[in-house]
């Protein structure tokens, strides 16, 4: 396990331990690496009204935005998850926060690192878990 990836699982992990699931039971966390070699994190938090709640991979980019704007570019992310008794469950980032980690990738991509079966790490590059990516053309945010 590269260092990157053992700090940024840590993160991710430690992200999960403050979700807010009331309602599942599902704790995630995940942590971000910039280019600028911040490491941001956040966690899941849940609503009554679920389309309300936020993943923690959308938490962890607000964070990045939050502290670099239009300039955060991802470099590498891992994702952390468990069940109510704590387990750790097989857990990439849903098609939702693929496309997120996509429209703030670094030029050259984005690293996911996340917990599968059997408490493995897996790590893939972004463009193999979301091939044929949407990005908008017109209006398209700026990238330096």
């Amino acid at each position: 396990m590269t260092d990157h990836r053992e700090s940024l699982v840590a993160r991710a992990r430690e992200a999960a331990r403050n979700a807010h699931a009331a309602y599942s039971g599902i704790r995630v966390g995940a942590a971000i690496r910039a280019a600028s070699g911040a490491v941001y994190a956040g966690c899941n938090v849940e609503n009554a009204s679920y389309p309300v709640g936020n993943c923690a991979e959308a938490s962890a980019i607000a964070a990045g935005v939050g502290a670099e704007g239009d300039a955060l570019r991802i470099v590498e992310t891992a994702v952390w998850a468990t069940d109510r008794e704590g387990r750790v469950l097989a857990a990439s980032p849903c098609g939702g926060c693929r496309q997120r980690l996509h429209e703030f990738a670094a030029p050259d991509g984005v690293l996911v690192h996340f917990p599968w079966h059997g408490g493995e790490i897996r790590s893939a590059p972004l463009a193999e878990l979301l091939p044929y990516a949407f990005t908008l053309q017109a209006g398209s945010r700026k990238r330096s």
